[in-house]
């Protein structure tokens, strides 16, 4: 485990984060002026980078270090949050119902000796999602929907689309994994999420995944939730892939090598796509952590204050 600053020891603390490479993250510059906008105690935050294949051992230290470190405020988690609920829960003294569920924690918070674990993707990707997609856009056009990957990201966005007013007709959630998809299929199990709306699909090459997305109806949402072209390079498509007529197409990611997004700029034109990237999801995603560590209730104005203040770090 390594941390990416060694802050100062003071009373004000310092907020983490936990993730693979966390010094190459917009927040890093972020932070600072957010605690400005917000009024935070402290302006510091620290990166824990673990490898994609850490021990439990590692996940159960770093939870630890949070837990017992009076200056450490909390942390958000990012790509390893479903292997931290795996590895650690049981040192949470309490979890949220969508971590519980999810089978994942993504914003570790302490009030007084007690270590809270939250799950906030349901949140925020509902809130990134409703930034950009119509309110009416699945009722009035048919519209389906295909998320490659079933991990964290995959599973929150699942569950907020199956609670959503306007839900699709039918969601296609795919993994290389056969373990994942029965995770998700547990999770929605668990939910009461109504049968026969979401498929479940193994994909074992990119051509398997690119056929799900050729076939998608035309104005579909196709989204990138497996995390390549992020921590590790590459996309779940393969170049030649043929993108629905007029279709969203969501990269999670904001940053790395973002081939999905490459190709889905590559056809924009041609096949009239609407193309959005991971940056509104990394803002909702973080400001909503940190409002849970330092106790904060955000209004969409505010959120859009730290939007402002961010968008220096994003040229």
């Amino acid at each position: 485990m390594t941390i990416t600053e060694n802050p100062a020891t003071t009373a004000a603390g310092y907020m983490g984060f936990v993730g693979v490479s966390t010094g190459s993250s917009s927040i890093m510059q972020v932070f600072p002026k957010w605690a400005q906008v917000l009024g935070l105690p402290t302006h510091h935050l620290v990166g824990h980078d673990l490898p994609m294949d850490a021990t439990p051992e590692q996940y159960v230290a770093m939870v630890e270090q949070i837990r017992d470190d009076p200056n450490h405020r909390g942390a958000l988690v990012t790509t390893h949050k479903m292997n931290v609920f795996a590895a650690a829960s049981d040192l949470f003294d309490e979890l949220d119902p969508f971590a519980v569920s999810c089978s994942e924690i993504s914003s570790i918070s302490k009030r007084g000796d007690r270590l809270i674990g939250r799950a906030k993707d349901p949140l925020t990707v509902d809130l990134a999602l409703n930034d950009f997609l119509p309110a009416d856009h699945f009722a009035r056009t048919g519209a389906e929907v295909v998320i490659l990957g079933a991990g964290g990201s995959g599973t929150a966005l699942s569950w907020a689309l199956a609670e959503r007013e306007d839900a699709p007709a039918r969601i296609t959630v795919t993994a290389r994994d056969d373990d994942k998809l029965d995770h998700l299929r547990e999770v929605h199990r668990q939910h009461g999420t109504a049968d026969g709306l979401i498929s479940y699909v193994r994909t074992d090459t990119v051509d398997d995944a690119a056929a799900i997305v050729a076939a998608a109806p035309a104005g579909s949402l196709i989204v990138n939730a497996t995390g390549l072209g992020k921590d590790r390079p590459g996309s779940p498509l393969p170049d030649d892939v043929v993108f629905p007529e007029g279709a969203w197409v969501w990269e999670f990611n904001y940053r790395g090598s973002l081939e999905f997004l490459h190709q889905a700029r590559a056809q924009e034109s041609d096949r009239r796509l609407h193309v959005i990237d991971g940056w509104r999801y990394f803002i909702h995603g973080w400001s909503q952590v940190v409002a849970d560590v330092f106790e904060l209730d955000l209004t969409p104005e505010i959120v859009e204050r730290l939007a402002d203040a961010a968008e220096t770090a994003r040229r």
